[in-house]
């Protein structure tokens, strides 16, 4: 079975809108999964220029899927073992959530495998 990485990473600047109010990052941190094809998750890193814990989620067609904590000019490395197939046609993107009016910078790499 052949499969093609794809990676939703960079570096983008963002200001808080309140931490229970995530916000998108840029539009190359959305990905849709090409019809045909089933994509998985295989891990995410992060990190975080600001003296504030703010979040990295992981959304699915618009909702939730997983959140990335990530602390005050900290980062984060999460393996993820559990996969879940997205389908094609599936949209995911990586939103931010911080207390209002924090800026700062994210770093963050979401890797994923097309099978």
């Amino acid at each position: 079975m052949q499969s093609t990485p794809r990676f939703l990473q960079g570096v983008f600047p963002f200001v808080g809108k309140g931490i229970e109010s995530p916000v998108p990052l840029d539009a190359a941190l959305t990905y849709t999964v090409p019809a045909g094809v089933i994509a998985q998750t295989v891990y995410f890193r992060g990190g975080n220029t600001t003296g504030d814990l703010v979040y990295v989620v992981l959304t699915r067609d618009g909702r939730p899927m997983r959140y990335f904590p990530i602390g005050a000019k900290s980062d984060v490395h999460v393996p993820l073992r559990v996969v879940e197939d997205l389908d094609g046609g599936t949209v995911v993107e990586l939103l931010v959530g911080a207390p209002e009016g924090v800026a700062g910078s994210l770093v963050v790499d979401l890797g994923l495998v097309e099978v």
